[in-house]
């Protein structure tokens, strides 16, 4: 399945960091990761860090499925609000789920300099906004409840927001302490580079045809009749693991973003910020390290990749009017526009641990905007399960149909 309509600003930027060659034999490992994007990555880094034999395979290059098309915009907030994620699943767990993501972009920090990578990691604020005036009520609950929660948040009022930030038509917002942005893509890279030299085998290129479960371990078939056995398999493959599990788990969006051209005139403090608004879709916003405005949003739902990349050039427009909107002094002009498709949940949480179909498996899917940040919280739910141990959050992140 096509990510992607054009490439993504992230893989031009990059071009090729490292290859890797398809599986030409059969081959052993205790764990078996399919996917390697961001998540996979990082589920290897755990499992090399703790010892495991491990095989990693994708069917593309590495890290040129949604790892070159996301934002990389790394914050605590889920898509659904404390307060009413309170309500779907409980205040413990809406508490414990945002304090994992919080204390994952922490975690993150950690890994990128462990790596040595070279993605740009920074941290910022992040700002959520009222994008209508009748949106300002509930946001200033979602902020009531983030503030007894203990997360370092701050009200800041319209005029507040279009002084620091240069924003017009933001009817209030709460401003949040902890977040980041990175390059995604590279920080991939450098993970499994990293990881590789400490032992960690990497095929790209390489498509798993079928698969057999058994409480004992799995075997995967490979589009070349290639072997890999291995005691546990997991899946880090995004969106696609609904090609796997039959069962209607996530809902599939399709996703527009665009980047402008370098601007030295944008408003100084957007680069210490991560933008996103009460909209629906909700807009996001963030400026990259070489002063590009990166926007995105107008999502729909995905149908098929062909009616999604036809889209294309009217979501770049209505990109563009929203930049407009909000900063009608910009001179914005687009110098890469691109598409994408991710998965959300109802509950906005993502889906680690296991299916009772697949013996020997486990997922580890981060959907919505926090894919990245769960995929850090999947690293240590991992490290639990392959030992046999619970996790706090496992109840919450299951498989929920």
């Amino acid at each position: 399945m096509k990510l992607k309509s054009s490439e993504p600003f992230w893989l031009i930027k990059n071009g090729l960091l490292h290859s890797y060659p398809s599986l030409r034999h059969n081959a052993v490992a205790e764990v078996l990761i399919i996917g390697g994007g961001i998540t996979g990555s990082l589920i290897a880094h755990q499992c090399i860090k703790e010892g495991y034999e491990t095989v990693l395979v994708d069917r593309r290059e590495v890290a040129n499925g949604s790892t070159s098309a996301t934002t990389s915009m790394l914050q605590y907030e889920i898509d659904v609000p404390l307060y009413e994620l309170s309500g779907k699943i409980g205040e413990k767990g809406a508490l414990e789920s945002y304090r994992a993501c919080c204390r994952s972009i922490n975690d993150l920090s950690e890994i990128s300099r462990e790596v040595h990578s070279g993605c740009e990691f920074k941290k910022k604020d992040s700002l959520y906004f009222a994008a209508l005036k009748k949106d300002r009520d509930r946001l200033k609950k979602e902020y009531e409840a983030r503030r007894k929660a203990g997360f370092s948040v701050r009200w800041l009022e319209e005029d507040d927001v279009r002084e620091r930030y240069g924003l017009q038509n933001a009817f209030g917002g709460i401003l949040s302490g902890q977040a980041a942005s990175a390059d995604a893509f590279r920080l991939t890279h450098d993970i499994l580079n990293y990881n590789h030299q400490k032992g960690l085998a990497v095929y790209d290129k390489t498509e798993i045809r079928e698969v057999s479960y058994k409480p004992g371990g799995v075997t995967a078939v490979t589009a070349d009749g290639h072997t890999i056995r291995a005691r546990k398999i997991i899946y880090c493959n995004g969106f696609e693991s609904t090609g796997i599990v039959r069962e209607k788990f996530v809902k599939l969006i399709s996703t527009y973003a665009v980047a402008g051209e370098q601007n030295d005139h944008l408003h100084p403090e957007l680069a210490n910020v991560l933008i996103w608004n009460t909209g629906n879709p909700y807009t996001y916003m963030r400026v990259t390290d070489d002063s590009r405005l990166l926007i995105g949003g107008e999502d729909e739902d995905f149908v098929n990749t062909a009616k999604r990349d036809a889209l294309l050039g009217k979501k770049q427009l209505k990109l563009e009017k929203r930049v407009q909107r909000m900063m009608p002094e910009l001179d914005f002009r687009t110098d890469f526009a691109w598409a994408g498709t991710f998965g959300e949940t109802k509950d906005g949480l993502p889906v680690i641990g296991k299916h009772r179909d697949f013996p020997s498996a486990y997922f580890v899917l981060g959907f919505g905007g926090n894919g990245i940040t769960f995929s850090v919280t999947g690293m240590q739910m991992v490290s639990a399960m392959l030992k046999n141990k619970k996790h706090p959050l496992e109840e919450y992140f299951k498989f929920r149909v």
